[in-house]
Parts: structure tokens; C-alpha cells; sequence
């Protein structure tokens, strides 16, 4: 995923809410959210080219999800993909946190990354590029949050938008129609607005959007996860390419 938005014990019944676009190249093989042979109860979209995932629920209520950190200097080729963090949470049995405290001791096989892991009970955000945040590797306080290529909540266009549009439909009671077209927005912020993460201001400008187009690059799927209180999850995929 490249943006998620979410909800943690702010809506009475639904523990969590969660909204996500993943941004890949499109010649990156990978197949739609579903139900896998290999771990029947694990429902995820699959990575076929490293055999991770991005988002995924499993029958019991687990979840997890995945954002790169966008830091292009500090990219390595000598280690293990990002998206394994998932699935090995999703076809495990370790609670969040014992999987986050086991995953602390060996933060740099991966290159930069944002996860969440969790269940009805505790969700929890931990990335390898934040040491020093204080909420980094902790169970996280209801809210609304908003999880882009950068830091839990970093004041991003796309996530300030994703999270004011998310809330106000999460007031409405909205149905999963509305979260949907909510991630089909492709609009660009304005040059001033942009962050500042080593690549050119051109494609700065193009990655600002919540919904991403180019000709080799952009947004493929769309999610919605919904966790209720007795511990049933869903998730709701719509394949854009």
C-alpha cells in the first residue's frame, strides 16, 4: 500500500475501519485479494514475484498492511521484500505485539517501511526510519490516522485530504461505495505543498495524488477492511489495474 487511512476504536462495534490504495508498476505480477491455498485462512492480495502481500485479514480477525518509506538514497538490492512483514503476521499465530517485538531485533533486512499489525484488541504501527518517534512499535490510541511514505500521520497532501474525506464519511455512516470513490481522487497538490523525498518535483507532483497515474506506475487496487468487535474481518478489493 501506499495510502492508508483508518480507524481504531472510534466507530462503537467496528474496531477498525481502513481505506488503502496500493501503488505498484503495473509489469509487477500479482494477484487480486483472495482467499489462499496455502493458508486457507488468509485472505490478501499476493505479490507474485517476492510472495508477499500489501493488505490482508485472515478468518480470526488479524490484519496487517504495509507502506514503503520513500527515501530512493537509501535503497538497497541485498535484502528481504517488505511485503513478507505481512504475510508472515497474517500465517502466524503471535500477537501483535510479540510479533513487532520480535521483528524490533532485526529492523535493517528490510529497507524502509511503515506496518501495521493487529487485531480487535490492539493495533499497532512500526517502521524501521522512525526510532524516535514515541508511538513507534506501540499499541495505538483510538483515532483517525493516516499512513502515506513517511512517518504515522505525517502531514502529507494526500493523507490530510484522505483523512478529512475518511472522517466526514465515517460520520455519515457511509457505505463502502462512498470509501471507494473517496480513493479514486487523483487530484495534485500544488508545488508549495509538496514534501521532499529525493526524487524530482515532477514526480513529486505526480505521487501527491491519493489515486496515482502514469503509463508504468500507479494506483492497481483499492481496499477496504472492516473489523468488528466479535473478531470477524473483511476486506473488500477492487482492481483498478
Amino acid at each position: 500500500m501506499c495510502l492508508i487511512v483508518f480507524a481504531w476504536q472510534v466507530v462503537p462495534g467496528m474496531p477498525l475501519i481502513a481505506a488503502g490504495n496500493r501503488d505498484e508498476f503495473f509489469d509487477r505480477p500479482s494477484a487480486p485479494a483472495q482467499w489462499w491455498r496455502d493458508f486457507p485462512q488468509v485472505y490478501a492480495g499476493r505479490d507474485l514475484q517476492a510472495g508477499g502481500s500489501w493488505m490482508g485479514v485472515t478468518h480470526d480477525g488479524r490484519f496487517a498492511a504495509i507502506t514503503n518509506i520513500r527515501a530512493p538514497q537509501e535503497r538497497r538490492t541485498d535484502v528481504q521484500s517488505r511485503g513478507r512483514l505481512v504475510s508472515d503476521f497474517l500465517t502466524g499465530r503471535q500477537s501483535p505485539s510479540a510479533y513487532v517485538a520480535a521483528l524490533n531485533t532485526r529492523p535493517d533486512h528490510f529497507n524502509g517501511f511503515n506496518l501495521l499489525v493487529g487485531d480487535r484488541n490492539e493495533l499497532i504501527w512500526f517502521s524501521n526510519r522512525a526510532r524516535d518517534n514515541l508511538r513507534n512499535g506501540r499499541p495505538i490510541a483510538p483515532g483517525i490516522y493516516g499512513l502515506s511514505n513517511a512517518e504515522l500521520d505525517a502531514p502529507w497532501p494526500k493523507v490530510v485530504r484522505a483523512k478529512a474525506d475518511f472522517a466526514s464519511l465515517l460520520c455519515q455512516g457511509a457505505s463502502d461505495e462512498a470509501f471507494f470513490e473517496m480513493l479514486t481522487d487523483t487530484r495534485q497538490a500544488s508545488d508549495c505543498r509538496l514534501p521532499k523525498t529525493g526524487v524530482p518535483i515532477e514526480l513529486e507532483r505526480v505521487l501527491s495524488a491519493v489515486c496515482i497515474e502514469t503509463p508504468d506506475y500507479g494506483t492497481r487496487a483499492s481496499s477496504i477492511v472492516r473489523l468488528d468487535a466479535d473478531g470477524n474481518a473483511t476486506l473488500s478489493e477492487r482492481t483498478v489495474r
